[in-house]
């Protein structure tokens, strides 16, 4: 295991740490949580980094990274939206897990047809990937149960989030059409 894996396994082992300390009862458990988050974030950045700049680069960890991604930021919001009940954060939510899942598919099956590069990651999904994990930081860090700025703002970050998820799947869609169609045309044939 190199230092760039090194830090995409802390990202994964520091779900189960700041969802515990969310749900426990220290003071300001909250913001400990938002801050644990935050540092599994910089480790996202981090082990790409290390990587490139020490030639680390391997295929378990380009197969790990999106993963504990994925992981990090679903996992969380399905842990947001057992406290933010509304469907107002709920939806938003949902869109955004959803997205992963089926972008992670189709990221799967083109890879299957050699055709990954035409899924890769763009400007509008890191664009999404940074919003996403604003809103997920203050919203972490917000107290779900009074109405304050940082809910306000967390719920505006998340709206964001929501509408570049979108956007980024659209042109991932639009992106792989061709393969996709070219495979229909080929089965009904």
């Amino acid at each position: 295991m190199n230092i760039a894996t090194f830090f995409t396994v802390l990202r994964v082992l520091a779900i189960p740490v700041f969802i515990t300390i969310y749900y426990s009862s220290i003071p300001g458990s909250h913001l400990i949580a938002s801050a644990i988050f935050i540092l599994a974030c910089i480790t996202d950045w981090l082990d790409g980094y290390l990587a490139r700049k020490l030639n680390q680069c391997s295929d378990f960890g380009a197969f790990l990274d999106p993963v504990a991604d994925k992981l990090l930021v679903t996992v969380t919001l399905v842990m947001l939206a057992a406290n933010y009940t509304s469907p107002w954060f709920v939806a938003p939510a949902a869109i955004m897990v959803a997205r992963e899942v089926l972008i992670s598919a189709l990221r799967e099956w083109m890879s299957s047809s050699n055709q990954r590069n035409v899924v890769a990651v763009g400007y509008i999904g890191k664009l999404k990937t940074t919003a996403q994990m604003l809103a997920i930081i203050v919203l972490l860090a917000a107290d779900p149960d009074s109405f304050n700025v940082l809910l306000i703002v967390g719920y505006v970050l998340i709206y964001i989030s929501a509408i570049l998820t979108l956007w980024s799947m659209f042109i991932y869609l639009k992106s792989a059409w061709p393969v996709i169609s070219q495979d229909l045309k080929q089965k009904s044939s």
